[in-house]
């Protein structure tokens, strides 16, 4: 029974899913067993469970098949076969469960006619519910939680919609539950997009423009303006009051560096920037 999902069927959760297999059931423990997990591990809706016949499921020796077959006419809306692989979990469940010989359906109905309805599975899953007081699920949560599991696991939306047999993406969205939490950690990405903030106090360049102004660096300034043809070396001699042409006149390297014909004409070079 759906209570308050707003039409649809509750996602169960794995501690929900274990109560269900091992307390919930009651009346025929390995094929109600059998019958809930092959919804859950297949995804497959509750008519294409119990339409499925032993062939579908078991080869003639009686193993289980590597795949379950949903034959197309048992679909809905009849628009293909599918075959989904079995998973380990789901083989311990078959294999525990094995059909009457006599039977043709995987899960016979009553006197072996047929097989079992689909109102029928509701209620086997009703009752299992009662007993554990697990409240809004139906037959539709095995297919909701699995595919919402994939969904959840990274698994394209394409590859699920092989598994699911919707007929388009739009019909799968309606399936698939998205939490509060990964809606919050899908918002946490945009902080990405915040500016970041310096942890140095913005620049004063007003107060600093009128300190300077104050100091004794700018009440030299104008002496210190470059003239044309004027040295950087008797620029800077100039503003920290030290002689140029001394350094020029005093080497601090070896007498035979200073006699070679390239540093000499440097040094000229550099003689006639002074005396400029």
């Amino acid at each position: 029974m759906k209570i308050d999902r707003h039409g649809q069927a509750k996602i169960l959760t794995p501690e929900e899913i274990q109560l269900l297999f091992n307390e919930g059931v009651k009346l025929d423990p390995p094929r109600d067993r059998a019958l809930f997990a092959v919804m859950l591990y297949t995804a497959c809706r509750v008519n294409e469970a119990v339409n499925l016949r032993v062939r579908d499921v078991y080869d003639r020796k009686g193993s289980v098949r590597p795949v379950v077959l949903f034959r197309k006419g048992n679909t809905k809306g009849k628009l293909a076969t599918r075959t989904i692989p079995v998973l380990e979990d789901l083989r311990k469940y078959l294999t525990d469960y094995h059909p009457p010989k006599w039977a043709d359906y995987l899960f016979p109905g009553r006197h072996g006619k047929k097989h079992i309805t689909s109102d029928a599975a509701s209620w086997i899953l009703r009752e299992a519910c009662k007993r554990v007081d697990i409240e809004g699920v139906s037959t539709h949560s095995f297919r909701r939680t699995a595919l919402t599991q994939l969904s959840n696991a990274g698994i394209p939306l394409r590859v699920i919609q092989e598994i699911s047999g919707h007929r388009t993406l739009d019909e799968l969205y309606k399936y698939l539950e998205v939490k509060p939490e990964q809606v919050k950690g899908a918002i946490s990405a945009l902080s990405m997009l915040a500016p970041v903030e310096s942890t140095e106090p913005a620049p004063d360049y007003t107060g600093k423009s009128t300190e300077y102004l104050r100091s004794p660096l700018a009440r030299q300034s104008p002496s210190h303006s470059v003239a044309v043809g004027q040295s950087p070396l008797a620029v800077r001699s100039a503003s920290q009051g030290w002689d140029s042409s001394r350094v020029l006149r005093e080497p601090m390297c070896p007498k035979e560096t200073l006699d070679h014909p390239l540093v000499n004409i440097l040094m000229a070079t550099i003689e006639g920037w002074t005396e400029a």
